[in-house]
């Protein structure tokens, strides 16, 4: 990996750039399923946090033990199974950006070889923890551009930000 900060800054970026993004969002809208995708708001948004915890789990896996095994998720199922409809925005966006926080602390302390170690992923196979970093940024780009549609959708558009570069 050539540069672990840059990765990690970008990576730092997620937590206020989805503040930014649900910022000043009705709490009447957080429930309303509009395209584009079938998610609504809180769900999508329950979604990345589930995620983010997800690939938090596998980083510190990656650094702390040796060779570990990535468990996938049903990402639909725990939409359905896990009330992701009644969570408050304002709630799962605070524990999104606290996890990111913590765990750019812990990225900081990382070590070039540290990004280097790997896990095996039971769907994807061998990730590296720079792989796994990189995977935390682009999922979150990837669901802001569902999220500002939305948003615009039910006419509560803001000016979308994004930490691609």
């Amino acid at each position: 990996m050539s540069d672990p900060t840059s990765v990690i800054d970008r990576y730092a970026e997620g937590g206020p750039l989805l503040q930014y993004a649900t910022s000043g969002l009705p709490s009447e809208h957080e429930a309303t399923r509009v395209g584009p995708g079938l998610w609504s708001l809180s769900e999508l948004v329950a979604h990345l946090l589930d995620a983010d915890l997800v690939i938090a789990d596998r980083m510190k896996r990656v650094i702390a033990e040796n060779d570990p095994v990535l468990q996938a998720f049903d990402e639909n199922a725990w939409i359905e199974r896990l009330d992701s409809q009644a969570m408050p925005v304002e709630e799962a966006v605070a524990l999104f950006a606290a996890n990111r926080r913590w765990m750019t602390r812990v990225l900081h302390n990382c070590t070039e070889a540290d990004f280097a170690r790997s896990g095996r992923h039971t769907e994807d196979g061998r990730k590296t923890l720079a792989e796994l970093v990189a995977k935390a940024v682009s999922h979150l780009d990837h669901h802001l551009v569902f999220l500002y549609a939305k948003r615009a959708a039910l006419g509560t558009a803001v000016l979308p930000r994004y930490t691609a570069r």
